[in-house]
């Protein structure tokens, strides 16, 4: 089973998505955030799972779907996945998550 970690920029995004919700409902941002961490649970065991993020195109790069929201991962090695970003599906990934996303390490 890999290790899933979450990087700073994610854990970042998480905390911005539930402070943006938040301002209406402590109690929806409360669960937006448990989904976003129930999500992440299957890629200890299935790494794969999520579709190859089309703006890449790298095998290792890839996303799972959390209502309208993209977790964006990078699976490392057979041990290990970093959670790179969390991300609404209506705006343009940010170039930095992009770059950081492509390198060619692990």
């Amino acid at each position: 089973m890999a290790e899933v970690v979450f990087t700073e920029q994610a854990l970042s995004d998480i905390h911005d998505i539930a402070t943006y919700i938040g301002k209406d409902s402590m109690h929806y941002a409360f669960l937006q955030v448990e989904k976003f961490f129930r999500k992440t649970e299957t890629l200890s065991s299935f790494p794969l799972a999520g579709r190859v993020v089309p703006e890449l195109n790298i095998r290792s790069v890839r996303e799972l779907i959390e209502g309208n929201y993209r977790i964006i991962y990078k699976v490392v090695n057979k041990n290990t996945i970093h959670i790179l970003t969390v991300h609404h599906s209506s705006k343009l990934l940010k170039r930095t998550v992009l770059k950081r996303a492509s390198r060619r390490k692990g």
